[in-house]
């Protein structure tokens, strides 16, 4: 662990970092408080400080209100001192310091305060994993790991209104795999799912980071490009589509051929609410699956007031 040593004492910072590297840790050492800021609030900065209480720049106070003001992650701050009183308590406590190290300081005392400070941070850590799945799981889609129908619903409605704001153009085009039900009926649904993995990797190669991809539901995937014209959206969808088609995947050692259908809406006009846009890429999509599979279809949404 990297513990950071904060103290103008040129006697007491020897001792503590003495102690400290012979307890396994590494050990940056700063003899004021603007330098102990600074060293703390840097993104790879140490995650446990021991802070003299009265020190030029910034006092140990001022340090602790510094590091609290960033957001993540989280450094433990032990404040040295030789105060005692109710007051300096609860000073200390309203600045946020997570401990207290008499001084001159005791080792076991020292073991003691370390030792409660990693476990705090190793809690912490996996609290911020276990929040982090848990956005992921609520965003995305588990097969596919693409994003799922309520984010880019959500996405797609903040890009209507940008459009309506900006009177930019924006386009949509829904993906639905051809013969899906067959594929499951023949080879099961496990098959089915290596399927959906395969299509939502093919359609990842075929737009861009500034494009937003979803599984929108079942075998149909929604695809948002903000600022796209109605023949670049075309466009798109043809790269999508020869994507998916390009190599049949392999399912039990077959060959099986992968096609989709996809239906194109796009509009200049800053009155097409996100509704209307879905529903002419659906009704365009299913112009081409009634027309053969296997195809790019248009839908051009008529102007509103």
């Amino acid at each position: 662990m990297r513990v950071l040593i904060a103290d103008d004492d040129p006697v007491s910072r020897r001792l503590l970092e003495v102690a400290l590297v012979q307890m396994g840790h590494t050990v940056v050492v700063v003899s004021e408080g603007l330098a102990a800021i600074e060293a703390l609030v840097a993104i790879d900065g140490p995650r446990i400080a021991i802070v003299d209480w009265m020190m030029p720049g910034a006092d140990g106070l001022a340090v602790c209100r510094a590091v609290r003001q960033r957001a993540a992650p989280y450094v433990y701050v032990i404040l040295l001192t030789a105060r005692h009183s109710q007051a300096d308590i609860v000073a200390a406590q309203d600045a946020e310091a997570d401990e207290f190290l008499t001084k001159p300081f005791d080792i076991l005392e020292l073991r003691g305060r370390l030792l409660a400070g990693e476990r705090i941070l190793n809690l912490q850590e996996k609290l911020v994993q276990a929040h982090d799945a848990m956005e992921h799981q609520a965003s995305h889609d588990l097969l596919t790991g693409l994003w799922n129908r309520r984010m880019i619903l959500q996405q797609l409605d903040r890009e209507v209104q940008r459009s309506a704001r900006d009177r930019s153009e924006l386009a949509v085009i829904l993906a639905d795999i051809d013969h899906f039900k067959r594929i499951n009926d023949t080879y099961g649904h496990a098959a089915g799912d290596t399927v959906l993995q395969q299509v939502a990797g093919r359609l990842r190669s075929a737009v861009r980071n500034s494009e937003y991809l979803s599984r929108y539901g079942g075998e149909e995937f929604l695809i948002v490009l903000p600022g796209c014209t109605a023949e670049r959206a075309m466009s798109v969808a043809e790269r999508a589509r020869a994507s998916v088609a390009a190599a049949p995947v392999l399912i039990g050692g077959q060959p099986v051929s992968l096609r989709i259908s996809l239906g194109v809406a796009s509009t200049a006009d800053a009155g097409v609410d996100l509704a209307a846009l879905i529903a002419a890429a659906d009704a365009a999509l299913y112009q081409g699956k009634a027309s053969g599979r296997d195809q790019v279809r248009q839908t051009a949404l008529a102007a509103t007031a």
